[in-house]
């Protein structure tokens, strides 16, 4: 509360020295990611009663609802009538990324965790960071530092571990064809990732989110009449869990992870990533009696090392002072990795 007679408006010297509100923002990264990590074994469980496309046209459906919705109430809310599409180059971009990353990363991730378990999926998904980082490399004139090649050696070391170690639950080699589609997946999860923070500079984030779930759901839409007949011979709870999926991992967690970035820095949102792998460990162990093997955990642990060494967040960094005529989300504009989520 304000004292009678006190000025109640911030300067911009107040306004930078007031401490931010990072309770909610944290509840809304962990929500993230508990919730994208949940998925992967939701996937892997429901492998074999739905089919990679069927799963992801279910999946897509049961998320649109729900962001339609809400899509609907904020519009209403809001004091300015903006369009509901954005036009021109933004609506490509926006288009290309609900196909690339809702659309056809869901139905490779799907179609790899039928020949791998959720956590070698999830270790080998989270490699398109680095993707990423490679890519800003080559077209975006940030060169290749030292901290990126030694998280590349790193990553690709991990991943040649897990290809030539066993598969889980027995001494046979690793199944390559998942190897490949893991691999196949994070491509598409980094090409998504680039797609979609170019669409951001023009298009609010809840915006982009439905729309890119709608591309994705038409771009899957020639698996419904396989949908369709699966849904017919699912077991109820298979179909809760489906509708799962959309509802909680897409709908829910990109909501979410959106609040988060835009109200903390882009690295403390980065370093939440390598938390994936770890709690789908966790995860696919309680609930579907999996773990990776010993060779795999230590080649997914040398793919999150590479990580984290590739995006410099084991670098010591020197506090800058915060600028008041930016905030938090104009600054993670300037990361091309800001906008790198977890997700399944």
């Amino acid at each position: 509360m304000f004292a009678a007679g006190h000025d109640r408006r911030m300067t911009p010297t107040t306004a930078a020295n007031t401490p931010p509100t990072t309770a909610l923002p944290a509840l809304a990264a962990t929500v993230t990611v508990v919730l994208w990590a949940s998925a992967f074994v939701a996937i892997r469980a429901l492998g074999d009663t739905f089919s990679p496309g069927s799963m992801a046209f279910l999946r897509l459906l049961a998320a649109v609802i729900p962001l339609s919705v809400v899509l609907l109430v904020v519009r209403r809310r809001s004091s300015t009538r903006k369009p509901l599409f954005p036009r021109g180059r933004a609506l490509a971009q926006v288009i290309a990324y609900g196909v690339a990353w809702f659309g056809g990363y869901m139905v490779l991730l799907n179609w790899a965790e039928r020949h791998l378990d959720a956590g070698t999926a999830a270790l080998l998904v989270n490699l398109a960071p680095i993707l990423v980082a490679v890519y800003a490399g080559l077209f975006m004139g940030e060169g290749f530092p030292r901290h990126l090649v030694a998280g590349l050696a790193l990553a690709f070391g991990g991943v040649v571990l897990i290809a030539l170690g066993p598969s889980a639950g027995s001494s046979a080699p690793s199944d390559w064809l998942g190897i490949v589609l893991g691999l196949a997946t994070a491509v598409l999860y980094a090409l998504g990732v680039l797609l979609q923070k170019s669409a951001l500079s023009s298009v609010d984030a809840l915006t982009a989110t439905w729309l890119g779930a709608l591309a994705g759901l038409v771009s899957t839409a020639p698996f419904a009449p396989v949908a369709v007949a699966e849904l017919g011979d699912a077991a109820p709870a298979d179909v809760w869990w489906v509708i799962y999926l959309g509802v909680g991992p897409t709908a829910i967690a990109f909501t979410t992870w959106a609040y988060a970035l835009a109200r903390t820095q882009a690295s403390t949102m980065a370093a939440t990533t390598l938390v994936v792998p770890a709690i789908v460990v966790g995860m696919s162990w309680l609930f579907l009696g999996e773990l990776p093997t010993v060779v795999g955990l230590v080649g997914g642990a040398l793919c999150l090392l590479g990580v984290a060494v590739a995006r410099g967040l084991l670098r010591r960094r020197t506090p800058r002072p915060v600028l008041p005529t930016r905030s938090t989300a104009d600054r993670a504009d300037d990361d091309p990795l800001s906008h790198v989520t977890p997700g399944a």
